[in-house]
């Protein structure tokens, strides 16, 4: 199905902001996409608007009980002067997941796919062209509608706006540094049975105190391990991990409590693609550890939408230092990119 959006352009357009000093998520574009969404009629009257404040009831169901979703992608300006798209039917798809979780209405595919096209085609020309640089894109869903009760509301919001990005963790646009990471014991992100697999707010907001213990010890970011027994390895707080081990490389299987990543996926499909040996299973933090130790451990790295592929260079436990070398390869993207 086609779909069509009327657009109404801001009669107040900003300056754009230097590219060499984007920062991460600073600056937000001129325009954004919405669509609303009513029970008995279904979600209609997308529409491009000016990039603005959202009036919303303060008795708003998802103000206190956070019934929300949403999703991070990026679009990247080519050679050529297009822009490109990476595996947007990934998040469509992943959207889905997250709103069958969360009792969200859901949104066809299709019309996901085409509302990220209309709104980044709008604002294209705030897609950055310096190395490293990138055009976020955010599509979420909330509910205006006021409610005390604790149920799933009758009227939803789809929003998608966008903020020109360069590197997630400063300094990975300049060199391959590796980062330190807190191998978190005592909190949990989530798990088996909870939201861990799907994109909302919560699983992110009950990390946070995890993140500022990790800043205290010096590090940039927090492993999480399971929920149950405090010992197998899930995943960095805003990416999927990897190990390389021996000739293998390992990452924790999709346990439910684990968000199934479209850069998980491609990174494992690469390595498959360059003969090497992978493998998606429960890791122990402890043979990774050992690993590190006798120098098995040669490479490990975190995988995002928004940090793309990160070496770690630290792991933090229990105030002990774990290095390992680290290592990148130029990623083949052939039909994963949707050219705009």
């Amino acid at each position: 199905m086609e779909y069509t959006f009327p657009v109404t352009r801001t009669t107040s357009p900003k300056e754009k902001p230097d590219v060499n000093a984007l920062g991460f998520g600073k600056y937000y574009t001129d325009h954004m996409f919405i669509m609303e969404y009513d029970e008995g009629q279904g979600w209609h009257d997308g529409r491009i608007v000016p990039y603005g404040p959202l009036t919303i009831d303060p008795a708003a169901g998802t103000l206190h009980y956070a019934q929300m979703s949403f999703e991070g992608m990026k679009a990247y300006k080519n050679p050529n002067g297009g822009i490109n798209l990476f595996r947007p039917d990934m998040n469509a798809k992943r959207m889905k997941n997250s709103n069958d979780r969360l009792c969200i209405p859901q949104i066809d595919e299709d019309l996901f796919v085409a509302a990220v096209k209309a709104i980044v085609k709008e604002d294209a020309d705030w897609a950055p062209d310096a190395p490293g640089t990138s055009l976020y894109i955010r599509p979420f869903i909330i509910s205006p509608e006021p409610s005390m009760a604790v149920h799933p509301a009758s009227r939803y919001w789809f929003i998608i706006i966008l903020t020109p990005v360069a590197a997630y963790y400063e300094g990975n646009d300049k060199e391959l540094h590796g980062s330190r990471i807190w191998v978190e014991e005592n909190y949990i992100r989530a798990a088996v049975g909870g939201t861990g697999f799907a994109k909302c707010g919560g699983n992110y907001s009950c990390g946070m105190i995890a993140s500022e213990k990790a800043k205290e010890q010096g590090c940039e970011e927090v492993l999480w391990l399971d929920a149950k027994e405090h010992r197998y390895v899930e995943e960095v707080g805003t990416s999927n991990a990897f190990f390389k081990i021996g000739d293998t490389v390992y990452t924790s299987s999709l346990t439910g409590s684990i968000l199934p990543g479209v850069t998980r996926d491609s990174t494992l499909q690469l390595l498959r693609k360059w003969g090497v040996k992978t493998e998606e299973k429960r890791l122990l933090i402890e043979d990774v550890l050992e690993a590190a130790d006798n120098g098995s451990l040669t490479e490990a790295w975190a995988t995002g939408t928004a940090c793309v592929i990160s070496p770690i260079g630290l792991l933090k436990y229990k105030n002990m230092l774990y290095g390992m070398q680290t290592g990148i390869r130029e990623p083949e993207m052939d039909g994963w990119v949707i050219t705009l």
